[in-house]
């Protein structure tokens, strides 16, 4: 949960003030939130104690390998569940006792005049609704989301991935890794925060999905070197969804950047000229799996076994319709390979056929059906794949097909028991209905992370997932110091 640090007494926090959704200090509209930002003229005298505040971010990457090498605090049980009690102790930060005075309460309306942010009623990060209501009463305030320090790039004036909080003090490029909505959220037709910068489709979703205006919407090309702000920047294909980058940046002093957004590791990353040639100093790493239990097989192996399923069902029951699950983008590599094999088109609705042909893939766009009874491919929200709603869709095809077989591709599926053994996978069935779960994951899995954190042995490992509590980031914590003494 993000709630904004009160900026009139900026060491004082209450319990629900003080952490983000990952468990750091808040970055706030008033000070801590401007680490990496300290331009902006202000009538609180900066030689006091909050500035130790806004130099958070660069003691956290001043401090070592990872937040564990801080102080640590004691954590309590409540509720049956593990809590921290004030993550901000470990940042050697105390809280103050320090009342509100005056001059912080004449700072406080001094930053809120200065507030330059566009939207209406978006003031010193609270989001007011102008409006009144139907009772002729003004609704109450509701606080906006402060934007996390591990969001900003040290040293730069960018943030990646961070849209929904809105215009971000000391930020002039915004890079966006790929379009899922937990990267993009945020991001509308009214957006002028500043450039956007992302991959050549990215920057197409934008415009047919979203509307954002394309002045704001900065294209970058894979593999090419740009220099934007002074800082080296290249995109880098992240081998998870259409437009997905690994953004690799080099600052002026010679530090070297690795954030990888979502991303599924191959070995071919390995032998890339950027990665190779540049030693990374800080890494922000998609740790979705990073847990040794998800040990899932490869890309190739689960494309394999989907269309050796559906071969040996259409021979028993030449009428079944395949159904593969698929996010508005993502898992295109599974349908597709089905198409090939069986030689038959795809279909899906007219949005995704949209999305699907803006990639520019002529083998896709050709594939592609608007009639759902013209093949017996189709692809359909994954979200949707459930007994019940696959026997009502087979009812609306006329009887056209006797049987359902349907594929959920996504990592979460992986059981250690099967393992690698794809064969062993047990559907869910019911009557005429059967639907496979595969380990299809577009994340890498937990040896393709240890074999890439071996491989660019950084100096320092951000986690960006799975990262909310402090013992998920010790447990992960433990594993990068393994991986990179070995």
């Amino acid at each position: 949960m993000d709630l904004e640090i009160r900026a009139e007494d900026p060491l004082s926090f209450s319990d629900s003030e003080e952490l983000d959704e990952n468990g750091f200090p808040l970055a706030s509209s008033s000070g801590s939130d401007k680490a990496e930002s300290t331009s902006e003229p202000t009538s609180c005298n900066d030689d006091r104690p909050h500035k130790k505040l806004s130099e958070f971010a660069s003691d956290f990457y001043a401090s070592g390998s990872d937040c564990t090498s801080l102080l640590r605090i004691r954590n309590e049980k409540k509720n049956g569940l593990l809590v921290q009690k004030n993550l901000l102790q470990m940042w050697g930060i105390a809280k103050s006792e320090v009342a509100e005075t005056s001059e912080s309460r004449v700072c406080t309306e001094n930053r809120k005049r200065k507030w330059k942010g566009k939207e209406q009623g978006d003031v010193f990060g609270l989001k007011l609704n102008q409006k009144k209501n139907e009772k002729g009463k003004k609704p109450a305030h509701v606080q906006s989301r402060s934007c996390p320090f591990y969001k900003k790039i040290p040293g730069t004036p960018f943030t990646v991935d961070a849209f929904r909080y809105g215009a971000i003090e000391g930020c002039s490029a915004y890079f966006l890794t790929h379009f899922h909505y937990d990267h993009y959220g945020g991001l509308t037709k009214r957006w002028c925060h500043g450039p956007i910068y992302c991959t050549s489709i990215t920057a197409r979703l934008l415009d047919i999905c979203l509307s954002v205006s394309q002045s704001y919407i900065c294209a970058l090309e894979y593999d090419k070197e740009y220099e934007i702000e002074g800082i080296k920047v290249t995109f880098i294909e992240a081998n998870h969804c259409p437009g997905a980058a690994l953004v690799h940046l080099r600052l002026s002093d010679g530090r070297t950047y690795l954030h990888t957004g979502d991303f599924r590791a191959s070995k071919s990353m390995q032998s890339h000229p950027i990665l190779l040639n540049y030693h990374v100093n800080v890494l922000y790493l998609d740790t979705t799996y990073c847990n040794p239990k998800y040990r899932f097989p490869s890309k190739e192996e689960v494309i394999a076994f989907v269309v050796r399923t559906t071969q040996k069902y259409l021979q028993k029951q030449p009428k079944t319709l395949v159904v593969v699950g698929a996010y508005s983008i993502g898992k295109e590599r599974v349908y597709l390979e089905i198409s090939r094999s069986l030689q038959v088109p795809i279909y899906t609705n007219a949005s995704r056929r949209r999305i699907l042909e803006s990639f520019g893939w002529s083998d896709l766009s050709s594939s592609l059906s608007n009639s759902s009874h013209s093949t017996r491919l189709h692809v359909l929200p994954l979200s949707f794949l459930r007994l019940e709603n696959l026997n009502k869709y087979l009812a609306t095809l006329n009887q056209r097909f006797n049987a359902v077989l349907a594929f959920r591709p996504t990592g979460w599926t992986f059981s250690e028991a099967t393992g690698s053994k794809l064969d062993l996978i047990k559907p869910t069935s019911k009557g005429n209905i059967t639907i496979y779960g595969v380990p299809y994951s577009e994340h890498s899995s937990f040896n393709e992370l240890r074999d890439f954190v071996k491989f660019l042995r950084p100096d320092k490992i951000i986690p960006t997932v799975n990262a909310s509590s402090i013992a998920s980031r010790d447990n992960m914590q433990a594993l990068f110091n393994n991986w990179l003494k070995s």
